[in-house]
């Protein structure tokens, strides 16, 4: 299929696992994709993967100065966006004895502070219509021991593609949210240990999926295409889990 022939897309996080895999399938049917992330080195990787409709630039989610200096950017080399996926985010597993103040602060401003001033900054970037995806969590969902910050960030992201929705109605621009349960990233490896540690600490979490496995990066991907496409044009302001039935089962 080429639903995106002559699409501009952003992705945030779009270096490695969900946002790249979702870049990937936006080029394949047929966008130009914007893609960010703070890390050049794995951006610059990811762009030379991704081949010439790709284009990055290095931001962080949680500055507003990067934020305004992106949607400026996004303007000079694309004129206008078709299509959003805020991808980026951090998750740290910390114990409620154990929270303190930075570790609130920085979640809250990568996760929420980030994608609601980066929809309001590139809003006046869409024509009349289009679609931005926010990602959300199944830990919005359910109370996982030592994730209160996390998933507070996630529950507000949840309640905004809501509101935003209601602020955007005059655009026509859906806000929807997807929400992730346990997905097969490189995030994993990231985590230290060994790569049998690895692999443990991912068939344990694979137990607790109904369908007694963890998501691939694909399945996301392909659920981020239906929302930005006209495919889902009656759907706004919904969360739309993909979670292997975590959150319903």
């Amino acid at each position: 299929m080429n639903r995106f022939t002559g699409k501009k897309v952003l992705v945030t996080g779009g270096n490695s696992g969900m946002g790249f895999e979702t870049a990937k399938e936006f080029i394949r049917e047929g966008a130009e994709v914007f893609i960010t992330g703070r890390n050049k080195e794995t951006l610059t990787a990811a762009l030379k993967e991704l081949g010439p409709k790709a284009k990055m630039a290095v931001s962080d989610s949680s500055s507003l100065k990067d934020i305004s200096i992106l949607a400026e950017t996004i303007k000079k080399e694309f004129g206008h966006l078709d299509a959003a996926f805020i991808n980026a985010g951090i998750a740290h597993f910390v114990p409620l004895e154990e929270i303190t103040e930075k570790h609130f602060d920085d979640t809250f401003n990568t996760n929420v502070k980030g994608p609601l001033f980066l929809v309001q900054k590139i809003a006046p970037l869409f024509k009349n219509g289009g679609s931005i995806i926010l990602n959300g969590s199944v830990v919005a969902q359910k109370g996982f021991p030592a994730a209160s910050v996390y998933s507070a960030t996630k529950a507000a992201i949840v309640n905004l593609a809501k509101t935003l929705s209601t602020d955007l109605l005059n655009k026509n621009i859906r806000v929807n949210t997807l929400s992730p349960g346990p997905i097969d990233t490189p995030i994993f490896a990231r985590m230290g240990g060994t790569a049998e540690q690895v692999k443990q600490t991912q068939e344990t979490m694979a137990t607790h999926v109904p369908l007694k496995r963890l998501g691939t990066v694909k399945e996301i991907a392909r659920t981020v295409l239906f929302l930005a496409s006209d495919d889902s044009s009656f759907i706004l302001g919904s969360d739309i889990s993909v979670d292997g039935g975590i959150a319903q089962l």
